[in-house]
């Protein structure tokens, strides 16, 4: 029998656990150290275009987390201060022929749990909680980790999948703390029942204003909506799930027109967080130790692609991670390689979209308003098939 692997995985986020699935598949023993005292999923809404179901079909999960989504019907693309319709791509029929699988939206605890079900299950995986990897060190055979509780663990290789500030990813590329966006989001969720009935819309709906634009979609099943408003204000610092009273967060977004305001007023208990990503990086390997998700490559929310990405490396990460641990280093390589030039186009697009195409106003905003509307569905497919159709890194035998 072929001798399989000991594999570390710092983070039990999303990506963290995929991995752990993708790794147990073939065989290997994963250990999954979270710095958290349990395994939970923060957030609200999420949004998972057809390459994130086909890594999920991959991993085992497509299914659970399809009986837990919501399937929307169009993206629809509005401008905030005439409050007219720009341009809208419907994700039904030849969208789904197109690109093989539906586009979605879900509670981001929607996602999370049918891959925590899946470790749990695994007799391959063990989830740890309380363990926040600080540094590792490793030999020719093996990398060790050092946990900030005092703990060490041993494996064939290293896994750092532990966020946007990822330790591991401090060590191994050292390239300090995130680049603050200067985009401050305001994100509440409500009761789809306190929604008047002419703005259900079964969407995700973007409306694009001077310095700042608002979406919003159903997710838990419809029985919620998401509201995420964006502004530009040139925040300097980072904040995480500060609270903020909604009188400010209504002041903060002027000229929008009445529906959008209407969903807006409806928010409480808004929460803020100043956005940050990082700049592509070339290298994200270091012998045994390879990073994975937003570890390796964080980007702003504005493709919607974070979790799908994630998704991506861990289906890639186990299909190269096979058999022994002799050759682990240059199956890290390879893996870096296949990945790095997709993620680091996605970071990019993510950051245009934010800058260019959401927040322009006057004649900036009316060129782009002409330029969305003369595309038609098969030119929006288009524009989107190298993200959405991709399945060349996922592809293999479905789980």
């Amino acid at each position: 029998m072929e001798e399989t692997m000991r594999i570390l995985v710092a983070g039990g986020g999303i990506g963290g656990l995929a991995t752990a699935i993708s790794l147990a598949a073939q065989g290997h023993r994963v250990t999954v150290l979270e710095r958290r005292d349990d395994f939970a999923e923060l957030g609200a809404g999420i949004q998972l275009g057809p390459n994130a179901f086909h890594a999920l079909d991959r991993l085992g999960a497509g299914q659970a987390v399809r009986d837990r989504a919501v399937f929307i019907d169009e993206l629809r693309f509005m401008d905030a201060t005439t409050g007219r319709q720009v341009v809208r791509m419907p994700l039904t029929g030849p969208y789904r022929e197109r690109f093989g699988n539906p586009y979605a939206v879900v509670h981001r605890g929607d996602l999370y749990q049918p891959l925590l079900d899946a470790c749990r299950a695994s007799d391959a995986v063990e989830l740890v909680p309380g363990q926040s990897v600080v540094r590792y060190e490793q030999t020719e055979d093996e990398v060790t980790v050092h946990t900030a509780a005092g703990s060490t663990f041993t494996g064939d290789a290293l896994i750092g999948a532990d966020g946007i500030r990822s330790s591991v990813r401090g060590q191994l590329v050292g390239d300090g703390e995130p680049r603050v966006s200067g985009h401050t989001i305001y994100r509440s969720v409500i009761p789809m029942e306190r929604v008047p009935e002419e703005l259900r819309w079964n969407s995700v709906t973007l409306w694009a204003g001077p310095k700042w634009h608002f979406v919003h979609y159903p997710i838990g099943g419809g029985r919620f909506l998401n509201l995420a408003a964006t502004r530009d204000d040139a925040a300097p610092d980072a904040l995480v799930g500060v609270p903020a009273a909604r009188d400010h967060v209504l002041a903060e977004f002027p000229e929008m027109s009445d529906a959008a305001r209407r969903l807006l007023e409806l928010g409480e208990e808004w929460k803020t967080w100043v956005l940050c990503d990082r700049d592509p990086v070339e290298n994200w390997t270091d012998g045994r130790v390879a990073l994975l998700g937003d570890a390796a490559h964080p980007m702003l929310q504005y493709a919607a692609q974070g979790a799908c990405m994630a998704l991506e490396d861990a289906v890639v990460i186990g299909d190269l991670l096979v058999g022994d641990g002799q050759d682990v280093p240059a199956r890290l390589e390879k893996y870096n390689a296949q990945r790095r030039d997709r993620t680091a186009k996605t970071q990019l697009v993510a950051r245009e979209m934010g800058s260019q195409l959401y927040h322009p106003a006057g004649e900036r905003a009316a060129a782009r308003n002409d330029m969305l509307s003369a595309l038609g569905a098969e030119d929006l497919y288009d524009k989107v098939s190298w993200l959405h159709g991709a399945r060349d890194s996922v592809e293999g035998e479905v789980r």
